[in-house]
């Protein structure tokens, strides 16, 4: 079978992706995953007197926490499943992240296996989330000593 006959079978084989109802998913997804972060935050300042920028810090923590026990237990596979990119919210996709690979390495052990691999995926995320975060503070910075935004 010569490369051209193969191309036409593979697109003949592959299914189209349905890029608009997958979209809608991960805006569904991603929005509701967001919602229930916005309610936490709420519960925290509500019963906590937390100010809006001080519950910032514990509602992450919960998120994360949240998306470790659904991973745990499953149901953050299914989740991702139909979300697609909308479960992949940095907050709770970096808590789905530390726990699969921990998840998937048990079997090595707890120090070589889980402590080791543990971090192997999220490492990335940790590295660009810190990365940007400097750049980003680099910018308020220089605009700020120009006098073009006020802190």
């Amino acid at each position: 079978m010569d490369e051209k006959k193969y191309q036409q079978l593979q697109q003949q084989i592959t299914p189209k992706p349905k890029y608009v109802k997958n979209c809608i998913a991960a805006f569904l997804v991603g929005g509701l995953i967001c919602l229930v972060g916005q309610f936490v935050a709420l519960f925290y300042i509500s019963f906590f007197d937390f100010t809006e920028r001080t519950a910032s810090n514990p509602t992450v923590a919960t998120m994360i926490f949240i998306s470790m026990l659904l991973t745990g237990f499953g149901y953050y596979k299914k989740i991702a499943q139909v979300g697609g990119a909308g479960s992949a919210v940095p907050i709770t996709g970096f808590g789905n992240a530390m726990i699969s690979s921990a998840i998937e390495h048990k079997s090595e052990g707890y120090v070589l296996g889980v402590g080791g691999n543990m971090f192997k995926l999220a490492g990335s995320v940790i590295l660009y989330g810190v990365f940007s975060a400097f750049v980003v503070a680099l910018v308020k910075t220089i605009l700020v000593g120009l006098g073009v935004v006020s802190w």
